[in-house]
């Protein structure tokens, strides 16, 4: 195997559970927030498990999760939970700890 970056870290893999509460339209956008940040920052790098806490209650009690949408990082370590939509693509980058390197997005597409 050979990695792009000779003198960077081999990046980790996140392992992510997203609890939300039905097919409500708060639920899918969280998704769709969620999809499209792991998509432009974890490409390759993720594992994302969506639990309906509706459909599989004994799953969020043994998280401990009371309240949907909740995001649960459970690796990289430190266990992180965020709450909420995850619209502030920002804050949920802080919480799961990933800080984008400057100019990122200057990259042109082919």
């Amino acid at each position: 195997m050979s990695h792009d970056g000779a003198d960077a870290p081999s990046p980790a893999e996140y392992q992510l559970r997203l609890f939300i509460a039905g097919t409500s339209p708060r639920s899918q956008r969280t998704i769709e927030n969620l999809r499209r940040i792991c998509r432009n920052h974890l490409a390759g790098r993720f594992r994302l498990a969506i639990i309906d806490i509706y459909q599989q209650p004994e799953l969020a009690e043994a998280d401990q999760v009371v309240a949907a949408p909740t995001l649960l990082k459970l690796t990289p370590l430190p266990v992180r939970r965020i709450i909420g939509d995850l619209s502030d693509e920002g804050r949920v980058l802080r919480g799961l700890g990933i800080f984008p390197p400057p100019g990122d997005d200057d990259e042109p597409g082919l």
